[in-house]
């Protein structure tokens, strides 16, 4: 994914703000992993995740990057930065018997939220999805994340009524 994904650049503005600053979504390459850590460690913090290796986020982004392993996409807003991030693995739906993926981690840190950063991300992840041929794009947020839900929904997201099981191994 991240190879060819690098080359491809959205912008777009918020909808019915025309004088809102365009949101540039690019893909992460190698010389952006410091710039997505800091994003991501933000997101380890919304999500009240303790990291006893300060380095581990930045670490587990390289691996990821380097080995071609997730699509990371980072949003860009004028005069305020790299302002998020969002991380899609690549899985199979055996019901489709096709490629589907997973939107594992999607952030807007606190000065970029209201910039239409995290809907370009994700419109980036879904346009992305739709030129590769996936079945589908799998998402995972916290019950109470309903700024987040409302954004998913609005999109097209459905809220699915399947039973969600989970084994903790660490």
């Amino acid at each position: 994914m991240n190879g060819q994904a690098q080359a491809a650049q959205q912008e777009m503005r918020p909808p019915g703000e025309d004088a809102a600053p365009v949101v540039s979504v690019r893909a992460a390459g190698e010389t952006d992993v410091e710039t997505a850590a800091v994003l991501f460690r933000g997101y380890l913090d919304f999500y009240e995740v303790d990291i006893e290796d300060p380095d581990a986020p930045r670490a587990f982004l390289a691996e990821r990057i380097a080995k071609d392993e997730s699509l990371v996409l980072l949003a860009d807003v004028p005069e305020a930065g790299t302002v998020g991030f969002a991380q899609v693995y690549r899985g199979f739906s055996s019901l489709s018997l096709r490629t589907a993926w997973v939107l594992n981690d999607l952030y807007v840190a606190p000065a970029g939220r209201r910039t239409g950063a995290g809907r370009a991300l994700l419109r980036e992840v879904l346009r992305r999805a739709r030129e590769a041929g996936v079945s589908g794009v799998q998402l995972e947020t916290a019950y109470d994340n309903t700024v987040a839900q409302g954004l998913y929904e609005a999109e097209g997201f459905v809220r699915e009524e399947f039973h969600v099981y989970f084994h903790d191994l660490g």
